[in-house]
């Protein structure tokens, strides 16, 4: 029998490294063995987690600053520990978070133009104001919230997949054994509500898998891969319905587009390339050329140096191409923090990329360092909030608040300090290899 091959746009789907000046080059790329990507991108900046002495470290370089990187350029070393994680905010192109060991997740703010000096102080250290702690025994390994904010799902070294309402600090759907290998599992939603998992079975196959909330006893489809042993990063563009897979240690990028036709995951093709990747990044819809038909963008890092791979879909018009590129999430937010927590949800607000994206004003970042939650009065309170008298300040809170400044003070000093020792070990290192050569 002759096999039907489906059809679809996205199966030439041509994927391309650029030319080595168009790299960054000598970036000591992070050795921890956590599996995150190590990489975020925006439509400005490149952010990457590198080697660093005395705590934890990231670079962020303006997307232009290609070519060789020196040693001694600015970092983000504000962590005790290393750098596990960093994702920009989808809101402001100047604002990233990172996740660290040391047990903090800090939100900086990176300047118009990208660093001139290194930053050591974060705009604030993020409050957990919703603790899930006792929902997962044990690991976490990633977080995705859903389409329009209502839910979060998680994946856990204990093997569940669990669907969870943040706000009533629910568990909404779980499945035990998503994946039956001991390697790390990731989930992600899709626009359509649906769970995406990759993972390993009991024999260490990879494996990805489809799964509906609403009913998680059997996944809506499960395919196994290869006997590779690096974890399947997976990368969703909501618009496309592709999801991209990077393994960490592989040297390809499989993607899949996803239907709501057997076999649900359709595979589509695979760039290949001979280095194998350290991490990776992924560029938002509106950082791409929409007049090249490029529909996607990555950041792959290697041991020494960042390498942007561009997916692009054949096409002879020069028009813009409208089934390519449906409206995309925009930087606008749909809704601000204080609405989501009174139960309000809302779909991304969509852009068009028909005449490319021109990046607006960034909205101002606001900081609230009181915690939101305080001025709502709860039911199990016993008194009213209202009549409770303010107390004043005595002597010893303001003697407190003194020790407290000169505590702070100290730490900056020596996070300073770290900072400019890291700078000359980096310069002494350049030297011994000059000497060396």
């Amino acid at each position: 029998m002759r096999r039907v091959v489906r059809q679809s746009k996205f199966r030439h789907v041509f994927g391309q490294a650029v030319k080595n000046d168009q790299c960054y080059d000598d970036i000591r790329v992070s050795r921890v063995t956590w599996d995150s990507s190590f990489c975020a991108v925006n439509p400005r900046f490149v952010a990457i987690i590198i080697e660093a002495s005395g705590g934890g470290a990231f670079l962020v370089l303006p997307l232009h600053k290609t070519g060789r990187i020196d040693k001694s350029y600015p970092t983000v070393c504000g962590h005790t520990g290393p750098v596990l994680d960093i994702d920009w905010c989808p809101h402001n192109d100047q604002v990233i978070a990172s996740g660290s060991e040391d047990c903090t997740v800090m939100v900086w703010q990176i300047p118009e133009n990208g660093l001139t000096l290194s930053l050591t102080e974060p705009v604030v250290i993020l409050e957990a104001l919703i603790n899930l702690d006792d929902m997962h025994s044990d690991m976490i390994y990633n977080v995705s919230w859903n389409r329009n904010g209502s839910l979060i799902c998680t994946a856990s070294k204990d093997k569940k997949v669990r669907v969870i309402d943040p706000r009533k600090q629910e568990i909404v759907a779980e499945k035990e054994k998503a994946h039956e290998g001991a390697r790390p599992m990731r989930a992600i939603f899709l626009a359509d509500g649906n769970v995406f998992t990759t993972g390993f079975s009991r024999m260490s196959e990879r494996q990805l898998a489809l799964w509906n909330p609403k009913n998680m006893q059997e996944p809506i489809a499960l395919h196994e891969m290869d006997t590779s042993n690096g974890v399947l990063l997976p990368f969703y563009d909501p618009d496309t319905s592709i999801i991209y897979l990077c393994g960490k240690g592989d040297s390809s990028i499989r993607y899949f587009e996803i239907t709501d036709e057997s076999p649900y995951v359709h595979y589509l093709n695979t760039f290949s390339s001979k280095e194998p990747q350290r991490g990776m990044g992924y560029m938002p819809k509106r950082g791409l050329d929409v007049n090249k038909c490029e529909i996607a963008r990555f950041f792959k890092l290697h041991e020494r140096k960042c390498e942007p791979i561009i997916m692009t879909v054949p096409r002879k018009s020069d028009l813009f191409q409208d089934d390519l590129y449906p409206d995309t999430a925009g930087p606008e937010a749909a809704l601000e923090a204080e609405e989501w927590f009174e139960g309000r949800n809302a779909e991304p607000v969509l852009i068009s990329l028909k005449h490319g994206y021109i990046p607006g004003k960034n909205r101002d970042l606001k900081v609230v360092k009181k915690n939101i939650l305080d001025s709502k009065p709860t039911a199990n309170k016993k008194c009213d909030l209202i009549n409770v008298p303010k107390k004043t300040p005595d002597m010893a809170s303001v003697q407190n608040e003194a020790k407290l400044d000169e505590i702070l003070k100290e730490i900056k000093s020596i996070k300073d300090t770290i900072c400019n020792q890291d700078e000359r070990i980096s310069k002494l290192e350049q030297q011994m290899a000059k000497i060396a050569a």
